[in-house]
């Protein structure tokens, strides 16, 4: 997860999963936070639906949250403003289980 401070906004790449049967946060993919979304990609639904879970999840109103980038595409930029880089970091990875490739069966 890369997060960047930039014109008093903290910004971060999400990659999006429409129709989902719940919204929440699945995980890191590469730099980005994958999140799913209980919207389907139609009429700029999961883009609000996206805008609507993030102020829930980080604890702020939806006027600070900013979609940068990627209205029409799975990945996005996200600015958040209201909140520090360090606020922001810290309540996602709560909400972050780290995904491990290729995890088989713990043994004893």
């Amino acid at each position: 997860m890369k997060l960047v401070e930039k014109n008093g906004a903290v910004r971060f790449e999400v990659h999006a999963k429409p129709r989902a049967k719940k919204s929440k946060v699945v995980g890191e993919r590469g730099d980005a936070i994958e999140i799913a979304l209980a919207a389907p990609p139609v009429d700029g639904a999961a883009n609000e639906e996206l805008v609507r879970f993030l102020a829930r999840f980080l604890g702020i109103p939806k006027r600070g949250i900013e979609l940068v980038r990627g209205e029409t595409s799975r990945e996005k930029l996200v600015a958040i403003t209201g909140l520090t880089l360090a606020e922001v970091e810290a309540r996602l990875r709560a909400g972050v289980v780290p995904r491990v490739a290729n995890e088989g069966p713990r043994l004893p």
